[in-house]
């Protein structure tokens, strides 16, 4: 029997209340704060997943999704959003529009990770980008907008974590102190960290191994090197992060995954969840535009992965709105009750009106049964005396009362 491969999930119809609850909540979020939709291929380059995310980050190590196609193309399923949208932003021009130019995306996500609850090889993500304004009171609106979100789906018990990792200017000085601290404790790390100390010291305080963790907990802090212009804007950040009532914890070991990030870096978290529950991860990336070609131009932006924010909702039992069903199910006795419910069904569609025909040659108190179980409002039955007298009887599956109704005022009285 063939299955889903390993990390994918089908999305059941049972499923997909949620999945609708949250991204309208999206749209409307989006709608509020001004960001406008944009949709990217869902494979790119595999150059530009490289040079912006980086080469030594574990992405593009180890979790891409990467093939070469019949034209000889090296290309990479999208195992994340930003860079993409910034592509797309140089490539068509968006500098000449007001800025900053705000855009949001809903897309599946590749990545070849180790499957566990609420983390996927394909997985989607909800993300936002702020792109052409390094002003810190857009980081603000930005985290406010994730905040927010979780407010407007009844997410609770949750934690802000931030940091500033500085600047091309400041951090380099950051890193050599960061180094310098690590020689000390080489035989102490685990392989990966071995190799970050050389290759990329900053993920160094990302690990998640207990011994590594112990290590970073006591290492130099990001926010004790930066520059003055990094010290300002993380002042600032905070500074409006509090007028907006909006609590935070700094966390001196939160890095991100990726090499593209600068200055303002923050995570969203379960507050007993810890790195491996994050629901939203984000921060600046004021460099990657001018590194993928374009002039300098700051930006700031997130994602969420909306499985992950389903297993919360569901963690904490909040309900969410039903979808809408069949409001009507036609169950016929006979051929010629056959062809003019066929004749009802369409009449009442195009009217508006969402029907449910019975098809197969069921027992009326089949067909009865099963209009209860599809949940529909009502059930119009029709056979040879209803079509002798140009009705249909209208049964309400909710009391169980029945009436004759004319054929003819069946659409407005359904409406």
């Amino acid at each position: 029997m063939y299955r889903a491969p390993r990390g994918t999930s089908d999305i059941l119809p049972e499923e997909q209340a949620y999945w609708r609850y949250v991204e309208e909540k999206v749209v409307e979020l989006c709608q509020l704060y001004g960001y406008e939709r944009i949709d990217s291929p869902a494979f790119e380059d595999t150059r530009l997943f490289a040079r912006s995310v980086g080469e030594g980050t574990d992405i593009v190590e180890k979790e891409m999704y990467t093939f070469t196609d019949k034209g000889g193309n090296l290309l990479t399923l999208r195992p994340e959003g930003t860079a993409p949208v910034c592509r797309a932003y140089l490539e068509h021009g968006l500098h000449n529009r007001p800025q900053p130019v705000k855009l949001y995306y809903i897309a599946p996500i590749f990545r070849y990770e180790r499957p566990q609850a609420g983390r996927y090889r394909q997985h989607y993500q909800f993300g936002c980008e702020a792109i052409g304004d390094d002003d810190p009171a857009l980081d603000a609106e930005v985290i406010e907008m994730a905040w927010r979100f979780f407010q407007s789906v009844n997410l609770h018990h949750l934690t802000l974590q931030l940091n500033s990792i500085g600047c091309k200017r400041c951090r380099p000085g950051y890193l050599n102190t960061l180094k310098d601290y690590y020689a000390s404790h080489t035989e102490e790390l685990c392989a990966d960290c071995k190799v970050r100390l050389v290759r990329n010291p900053l993920r160094l305080l990302d690990c998640k191994r207990p011994a590594c963790q112990r290590i970073a907990d006591a290492a130099p802090r990001s926010s004790d090197h930066l520059c003055p212009e990094c010290q300002s804007h993380f002042t600032r950040l905070q500074r409006y992060l509090s007028l907006l009532e909006i609590p935070f914890a700094l966390n001196h070991r939160l890095v991100r995954g990726l090499d593209y990030y600068t200055r303002t870096v923050f995570e969203i978290q379960p507050e007993n969840g810890g790195a491996q529950s994050t629901l939203v991860g984000g921060g600046r990336y004021d460099d990657l535009i001018e590194e993928l070609g374009g002039r300098p131009t700051p930006a700031i932006g997130y994602a969420m992965g909306i499985e992950r924010i389903i297993l919360n909702l569901k963690e904490q039992h909040i309900p969410v709105p039903p979808l809408p069903g069949a409001q009507v199910f036609i169950a016929h006795l006979g051929d010629e009750a056959r062809e003019e419910a066929i004749k009802l069904a369409s009449r009442l569609r195009r009217a508006g009106t969402a029907v449910i025909l019975a098809t197969g040659s069921k027992s009326l108190k089949a067909q009865l049964r099963q209009a209860n179980r599809l949940g529909a409002r009502y059930a119009l039955i029709l056979g040879e005396d209803e079509l002798k007298s140009g009705t249909a009887s209208l049964r309400d599956m909710t009391t169980s009362q029945q009436s004759l109704i004319h054929l003819s005022e069946l659409p407005g009285a359904l409406k």
